[in-house]
């Protein structure tokens, strides 16, 4: 049976949705502004180094997404079938996804560190990493890869808070993890002169706060809506493969985006290391834009999840306008904004003026492109919360392996056009993502509603009960 506080907060929720919007979205917009500013502590720090350090951090942030990617993704399975079950008022088949989450991240944890560590040369040298970088950037890898189950696991636990609508959690354990980074960064890059090392080594540090600290809180002083009775524990496939229909999708969208970050990331060091370092460098103010953005849509997903599940496709109509209204306006906004302070920010990350000239040539480009982004950032999302993953996955296609990639590709070394081209080809691509986007998002809400209008059950959750007794014992 369901606590009082969380039947009041689902009636909260569907009663007010605007306000329940701003409710999940604050906290973990909180969060992502003391993790980028983390971020961009960590770029000033490395940017102290060299020039070539940054280079050799650009080179990590590929892998590093590649393995946070796929765990985002599966992440948001795991927040949609949860938010969808306790809309359907389901507490028990809520708590045993969530039970299916933390075993799949302590084994996905466990996976990638291990090919970390055991193959980080090889694959730094596989993406292109040229042998002056090749040290650096490994080593960065290597020290992150040890701490690949707890920023992992973290992601999960987070996943299965939001899932259940608390978002306030997550966050206060993400800010103290990220003053942790913060005051260690200085300490290990160049009070023990670790370097590049020392930054990586802040990271995993930190996080294994956050992950350790999020495991005490939800299984030992149980302190979250959803209970954990692992001593019951029955695995459940429907469960994992739900988890997987809804997550994959979106995994390999990360990986495609990873992909193409590797790529584009070759085609720059055709032009220099100082290249990719402004590139690198210009894709930190971008993620002041994208803090708001990645808030609004998180928290679509978890309402566009729980109002279906309670079969309210008006409610689900309504915050997914509402939502995306707000995320083109701060598009407008950070568009303007950046286009005019983007001269004066860059050289706090770096003295070289190379990099700087890059970085803002870059940013000032991309703003233009910033509330198509918001478009195709919240429509992939909602359809995400709706149980559709594949449209945002093909979407993905698209946009980075059939236009950014091979138009980069093509302007720099068939053309011989100059480093800007490669923006123009990521603006190129953001059009096609955001129009294909928002037609198919347009498409699938009206497929649902004329189901409705001919009397057929609306497919809100998954069907359990022939294995219900199995899976929680």
């Amino acid at each position: 049976m369901a606590r009082p506080e969380q039947n009041k907060r689902r009636e909260a929720f569907i009663n007010n949705p605007h306000k329940a919007l701003w409710t999940l979205t604050v906290p973990v917009l909180i969060g992502m502004i003391v993790q980028t500013v983390y971020s961009i502590a960590d770029m000033i720090f490395v940017g102290r180094i060299s020039p070539e350090a940054i280079a050799a951090l650009a080179f990590n942030v590929p892998l590093i997404f590649f393995s946070i990617g796929i765990t985002f993704g599966l992440g948001s399975g795991v927040t949609a079938l949860i938010a969808r079950f306790i809309g359907a008022e389901d507490k028990a088949q809520a708590e045993n996804t969530a039970e299916h989450g933390i075993l799949m991240g302590g084994v996905i944890g466990i996976l990638f560190t291990i090919l970390g560590v055991v193959f980080g040369d090889q694959i730094m040298a596989a993406i292109g990493c040229p042998p002056e970088l090749l040290a650096d950037a490994t080593g960065y890898f290597r020290v992150t890869a040890y701490g690949f189950i707890f920023t992992i696991s973290a992601v999960f636990l987070r996943s299965i808070f939001t899932g259940e609508g608390d978002t306030r959690t997550p966050m206060y354990f993400q800010g103290i993890g990220t003053v942790i980074n913060i005051i260690l960064d200085p300490l290990f890059i160049f009070t023990f002169n670790m370097g590049v090392k020392g930054a990586a080594l802040a990271t995993v540090l930190s996080q294994a706060f956050v992950a350790l600290g999020l495991v005490y809180l939800m299984i030992i002083r149980k302190r979250s809506y959803l209970q954990f009775h692992f001593r019951q524990f029955r695995f459940n496939q429907t469960i994992i493969q739900e988890v997987l229909r809804i997550g994959v999708p979106a995994s390999l969208s990360m990986i495609i985006m990873s992909s193409g970050s590797a790529l584009f990331n070759f085609i720059l060091v055709h032009f220099s290391a100082t290249a990719v370092a402004g590139y690198q460098v210009g894709g930190r103010l971008d993620q002041l834009y994208f803090l708001p953005i990645l808030s609004i849509a998180g928290g679509m997903v978890a309402l566009v999840g729980m109002f279906y599940g309670a079969k309210r496709m008006d409610l689900v109509t309504d915050i997914i306008k509402y939502g995306m209204s707000r995320a083109i306006l701060i598009g407008i906004v950070s568009g303007i904004v950046f286009f005019i302070i983007a001269p004066w920010v860059f050289p706090i990350f770096t003295p070289d003026k190379e990099i700087q000239r890059i970085a803002t040539q870059y940013v000032r480009i991309m703003a233009f492109f910033y509330p198509l982004i918001s478009i195709g950032m919240t429509s992939g999302r909602s359809m995400q919360g709706l149980g559709a993953g594949l449209p945002q996955l093909i979407i993905t296609s698209i946009r980075v392996a059939l236009v950014s990639g091979p138009l980069a590709w093509v302007f720099v070394f068939v053309m011989d056009k100059p480093i800007e081209w490669v923006w123009y080809s990521f603006g190129i691509s953001i059009i096609c993502a955001a129009t294909t986007s928002l037609a198919w998002l347009r498409h699938h809400l009206r497929v649902i509603r004329r189901r409705l209008a001919e009397g057929a059950e609306l497919n809100s959750q998954p069907k359990f009960e022939d294995d219900i007794s199995t899976s929680t014992g």
